[in-house]
């Protein structure tokens, strides 16, 4: 399996209106600890076979007490940046409760006009608009209820890596 060639696309209304609909077809059956060890082990499996030299750190929370019911490395040259990262993206999506990377796009990428429109001060740097935080959101349950999370590839390999597992698991529940 060769890795996708993934682009940063330029900003366009349509591009927040497909992340959030994109968001929205994520819509788990359950979400329970057993079904976060399955998801993040698909993750692993996923990111191990697509970049096989890549070292990135997984991380599945529970979004009302943060509690971690998943975390690894996909291998080598993880930093511990890394765990830093993963902490910022959760921070983003448990505020906003959209992903990371419908920040980015919302935002541009400019964390200066972030910081200002959010009025963050110094705060903002505990914030992250980058791709790799993704809501965890479950049919028939109000509100985000995990975050899964991946630090280490390209944002927007981050991302799409997070969205294909999810949708694998949607997809394996239905069988």
């Amino acid at each position: 399996m060769t890795a996708p060639t993934l682009t940063q696309p330029t900003l366009t209304s349509s591009q927040l209106d497909e992340i959030s609909a994109q968001a929205d077809a994520l819509l788990l059956p359950s979400f329970t600890a057993d079904d976060a060890f399955n998801i993040g082990i698909s993750l692993r499996n996923r990111i191990r076979s697509l970049y096989p030299s890549a070292g990135a750190v997984i991380n599945i929370t529970l979004t009302n007490s943060d509690n971690v019911l998943f975390h690894c490395t996909t291998g080598s040259g993880v930093q511990p940046d890394n765990d830093i990262w993963v902490a910022r993206k959760r921070k983003t999506v448990k505020r906003w409760l959209v992903s990371s990377w419908y920040m980015h796009h919302k935002m541009s990428g400019d964390e200066e006009a972030f910081k200002k429109k959010y009025v963050l001060g110094e705060t903002a740097g505990e914030y992250a608009i980058h791709g790799g935080g993704v809501p965890v959101r479950v049919r028939g349950v109000e509100g985000v209820v995990g975050i899964v999370i991946v630090s280490g590839l390209k944002q927007n390999e981050d991302h799409q890596v997070v969205v294909e597992a999810l949708e694998e698991f949607i997809q394996g529940q239905k069988s």
